[in-house]
Protein backbone atom coordinates (compact mmCIF):
# COMPACT_ATOMS: atom_id res chain seq x y z
CA UNK A 1 0.00 0.00 0.00
CA UNK A 2 1.17 3.54 -0.79
CA UNK A 3 0.33 4.70 2.72
CA UNK A 4 2.69 2.15 4.24
CA UNK A 5 5.58 3.19 2.01
CA UNK A 6 4.78 6.85 2.35
CA UNK A 7 5.02 6.91 6.13
CA UNK A 8 6.79 3.63 6.94
CA UNK A 9 6.49 3.24 10.73
CA UNK A 10 5.29 6.76 11.48
CA UNK A 11 2.67 7.19 14.20
CA UNK A 12 -0.69 8.93 13.91
CA UNK A 13 0.72 12.35 14.77
CA UNK A 14 3.44 12.13 12.17
CA UNK A 15 0.92 10.83 9.61
CA UNK A 16 -1.12 13.97 10.23
CA UNK A 17 1.94 16.18 9.78
CA UNK A 18 2.91 14.50 6.49
CA UNK A 19 -0.71 14.70 5.35
CA UNK A 20 -0.73 18.45 5.87
CA UNK A 21 2.58 18.71 3.98
CA UNK A 22 1.09 16.83 1.03
CA UNK A 23 -1.94 19.13 1.12
CA UNK A 24 0.24 22.26 0.97
CA UNK A 25 2.29 20.93 -1.93
CA UNK A 26 -0.88 20.02 -3.81
CA UNK A 27 -2.10 23.58 -3.35
CA UNK A 28 1.21 24.95 -4.65
CA UNK A 29 1.26 22.78 -7.75
CA UNK A 30 -2.38 23.46 -8.57
CA UNK A 31 -1.42 27.13 -8.73
CA UNK A 32 1.74 26.30 -10.69
CA UNK A 33 -0.34 24.61 -13.42
CA UNK A 34 -2.32 27.84 -13.86
CA UNK A 35 0.84 29.95 -13.93
CA UNK A 36 2.66 27.72 -16.43
CA UNK A 37 -0.42 27.63 -18.68
CA UNK A 38 -0.59 31.41 -18.60
CA UNK A 39 3.11 31.70 -19.52
CA UNK A 40 2.55 29.34 -22.44
CA UNK A 41 -0.42 31.41 -23.62
CA UNK A 42 1.33 34.81 -23.59
CA UNK A 43 4.97 34.02 -24.48
CA UNK A 44 5.56 35.48 -27.97
CA UNK A 45 8.74 33.52 -28.74
CA UNK A 46 8.35 30.15 -30.49
CA UNK A 47 11.12 28.46 -28.48
CA UNK A 48 9.66 29.79 -25.24
CA UNK A 49 6.24 28.39 -26.15
CA UNK A 50 7.80 25.00 -26.82
CA UNK A 51 9.48 25.09 -23.43
CA UNK A 52 6.30 26.10 -21.62
CA UNK A 53 4.44 23.12 -23.10
CA UNK A 54 6.95 21.01 -21.17
CA UNK A 55 6.55 23.09 -18.03
CA UNK A 56 2.76 22.75 -18.14
CA UNK A 57 3.17 18.98 -18.41
CA UNK A 58 5.65 18.94 -15.50
CA UNK A 59 3.37 20.91 -13.19
CA UNK A 60 0.39 18.78 -14.23
CA UNK A 61 2.31 15.58 -13.38
CA UNK A 62 3.28 17.05 -10.02
CA UNK A 63 -0.34 17.85 -9.29
CA UNK A 64 -1.41 14.36 -10.35
CA UNK A 65 1.11 12.81 -7.94
CA UNK A 66 -0.08 14.95 -5.01
CA UNK A 67 -3.72 14.21 -5.85
CA UNK A 68 -3.04 10.48 -5.74
CA UNK A 69 -1.25 10.80 -2.41
CA UNK A 70 -3.80 13.11 -0.82
CA UNK A 71 -6.43 10.38 -0.91
CA UNK A 72 -4.09 8.16 1.11
CA UNK A 73 -3.58 10.73 3.88
CA UNK A 74 -7.11 11.80 4.70
CA UNK A 75 -7.94 14.33 2.00
CA UNK A 76 -7.10 18.00 1.55
CA UNK A 77 -6.27 19.99 4.66
CA UNK A 78 -6.15 23.65 5.57
CA UNK A 79 -5.15 25.97 2.71
CA UNK A 80 -2.23 28.33 3.11
CA UNK A 81 -3.75 31.82 2.63
CA UNK A 82 -0.37 33.37 1.79
CA UNK A 83 0.24 30.86 -0.98
CA UNK A 84 -3.11 31.79 -2.51
CA UNK A 85 -2.10 35.46 -2.36
CA UNK A 86 1.18 34.66 -4.12
CA UNK A 87 -0.68 32.74 -6.80
CA UNK A 88 -3.03 35.64 -7.47
CA UNK A 89 -0.08 38.02 -7.53
CA UNK A 90 1.66 35.98 -10.24
CA UNK A 91 -1.47 35.43 -12.32
CA UNK A 92 -2.48 39.09 -12.17
CA UNK A 93 0.96 40.52 -13.02
CA UNK A 94 0.77 42.89 -15.98
CA UNK A 95 3.77 41.86 -18.10
CA UNK A 96 5.53 38.70 -19.22
CA UNK A 97 8.77 39.99 -17.69
CA UNK A 98 7.08 40.30 -14.31
CA UNK A 99 5.43 36.87 -14.51
CA UNK A 100 8.68 35.08 -15.41
CA UNK A 101 10.55 37.07 -12.75
CA UNK A 102 8.12 36.28 -9.96
CA UNK A 103 7.45 32.65 -10.78
CA UNK A 104 10.63 31.22 -12.27
CA UNK A 105 13.39 33.52 -11.07
CA UNK A 106 12.15 33.89 -7.50
CA UNK A 107 9.44 31.41 -6.50
CA UNK A 108 10.78 28.31 -8.28
CA UNK A 109 14.24 28.92 -6.79
CA UNK A 110 13.00 29.69 -3.29
CA UNK A 111 10.77 26.60 -3.12
CA UNK A 112 13.54 24.11 -3.98
CA UNK A 113 15.06 24.11 -0.44
CA UNK A 114 11.57 23.30 0.90
CA UNK A 115 11.48 20.12 -1.18
CA UNK A 116 14.95 19.14 0.00
CA UNK A 117 13.94 19.73 3.61
CA UNK A 118 10.85 17.53 3.25
CA UNK A 119 12.96 14.83 1.58
CA UNK A 120 15.49 14.85 4.42
CA UNK A 121 12.72 14.52 6.99
CA UNK A 122 11.09 11.54 5.24
CA UNK A 123 14.02 9.23 4.46
CA UNK A 124 13.17 5.95 2.75
CA UNK A 125 9.63 6.98 1.80
CA UNK A 126 7.77 7.74 -1.39
CA UNK A 127 7.55 11.34 -0.20
CA UNK A 128 11.37 11.59 -0.18
CA UNK A 129 11.59 10.27 -3.73
CA UNK A 130 8.82 12.56 -4.95
CA UNK A 131 10.33 15.68 -3.38
CA UNK A 132 13.77 14.89 -4.81
CA UNK A 133 12.24 14.60 -8.28
CA UNK A 134 10.32 17.85 -7.83
CA UNK A 135 13.50 19.65 -6.75
CA UNK A 136 15.14 18.56 -10.01
CA UNK A 137 12.16 19.67 -12.13
CA UNK A 138 11.90 23.03 -10.40
CA UNK A 139 15.66 23.53 -10.75
CA UNK A 140 15.21 23.14 -14.51
CA UNK A 141 12.24 25.52 -14.51
CA UNK A 142 14.27 28.07 -12.57
CA UNK A 143 17.28 27.79 -14.89
CA UNK A 144 15.08 28.19 -17.96
CA UNK A 145 13.35 31.17 -16.40
CA UNK A 146 16.67 32.87 -15.65
CA UNK A 147 17.77 32.36 -19.26
CA UNK A 148 14.50 33.68 -20.70
CA UNK A 149 14.39 36.65 -18.33
CA UNK A 150 17.86 37.67 -19.54
CA UNK A 151 16.52 37.64 -23.09
CA UNK A 152 13.44 39.64 -22.10
CA UNK A 153 15.47 42.24 -20.19
CA UNK A 154 18.28 42.60 -22.75
CA UNK A 155 16.64 45.63 -24.35
CA UNK A 156 14.00 46.42 -21.74
CA UNK A 157 13.69 50.06 -20.64
CA UNK A 158 14.42 51.12 -17.06
CA UNK A 159 10.68 51.43 -16.40
CA UNK A 160 10.22 47.67 -16.92
CA UNK A 161 13.16 46.84 -14.65
CA UNK A 162 11.83 49.18 -11.95
CA UNK A 163 8.50 47.34 -12.17
CA UNK A 164 10.27 44.08 -11.36
CA UNK A 165 11.84 45.54 -8.22
CA UNK A 166 8.44 46.83 -7.12
CA UNK A 167 7.00 43.36 -7.76
CA UNK A 168 9.76 41.76 -5.69
CA UNK A 169 9.00 44.12 -2.80
CA UNK A 170 5.34 43.08 -2.94
CA UNK A 171 6.17 39.40 -3.19
CA UNK A 172 8.89 38.96 -0.56
CA UNK A 173 6.76 39.68 2.55
CA UNK A 174 4.06 37.32 1.26
CA UNK A 175 6.61 34.63 0.50
CA UNK A 176 8.12 35.00 3.97
CA UNK A 177 4.68 34.67 5.54
CA UNK A 178 4.03 31.60 3.38
CA UNK A 179 7.35 29.99 4.33
CA UNK A 180 6.68 30.47 8.06
CA UNK A 181 2.96 29.62 8.02
CA UNK A 182 1.87 26.29 9.48
CA UNK A 183 -1.60 24.71 9.54
CA UNK A 184 -3.14 24.02 12.92
CA UNK A 185 -1.85 20.43 12.87
CA UNK A 186 1.72 21.75 12.81
CA UNK A 187 1.49 24.99 14.78
CA UNK A 188 3.45 23.60 17.73
CA UNK A 189 6.18 22.22 15.48
CA UNK A 190 6.28 25.56 13.65
CA UNK A 191 6.85 27.46 16.89
CA UNK A 192 9.69 25.15 17.91
CA UNK A 193 11.35 25.52 14.50
CA UNK A 194 10.66 29.22 13.93
CA UNK A 195 14.13 30.57 14.73
CA UNK A 196 15.82 28.10 12.41
CA UNK A 197 13.15 28.60 9.74
CA UNK A 198 13.72 32.36 9.82
CA UNK A 199 17.47 31.93 9.53
CA UNK A 200 17.08 29.55 6.59
CA UNK A 201 14.55 31.85 4.93
CA UNK A 202 16.81 34.89 5.25
CA UNK A 203 19.63 32.98 3.53
CA UNK A 204 17.36 32.03 0.64
CA UNK A 205 15.93 35.54 0.27
CA UNK A 206 19.44 36.99 0.19
CA UNK A 207 20.27 34.54 -2.59
CA UNK A 208 17.15 35.58 -4.48
CA UNK A 209 18.21 39.22 -4.35
CA UNK A 210 21.63 38.26 -5.73
CA UNK A 211 19.91 36.44 -8.59
CA UNK A 212 17.97 39.61 -9.41
CA UNK A 213 21.23 41.56 -9.39
CA UNK A 214 22.77 39.04 -11.80
CA UNK A 215 19.99 39.95 -14.26
CA UNK A 216 21.24 43.52 -14.29
CA UNK A 217 18.56 44.84 -11.93
CA UNK A 218 19.28 47.57 -9.40
CA UNK A 219 18.47 45.78 -6.16
CA UNK A 220 19.26 48.73 -3.89
CA UNK A 221 15.52 49.33 -3.41
CA UNK A 222 14.68 45.73 -2.52
CA UNK A 223 13.42 45.56 1.05
CA UNK A 224 13.90 42.18 2.74
CA UNK A 225 11.25 41.26 5.33
CA UNK A 226 13.97 40.39 7.90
Amino acid sequence: MIIGYLFKSAGDTQDNVFGEEVAQQLQADELAVEMATQLFAIAPDHEAKLYYTTMVQDESRHTEAWLKLIGQVGGEGERDPYLDKLGHMFLEADTLEEKVFLMQVFFERLIIPRFRLIARSSRGTLLEDLCNRLAIDDGIHHGAGMAYERVLLAEAPKKVKDTLIAAANRMLPEFAAHALWRPKAREMIGQLMEARDRERLKTELDHGVRLAQSLGLDVSDVVLPF
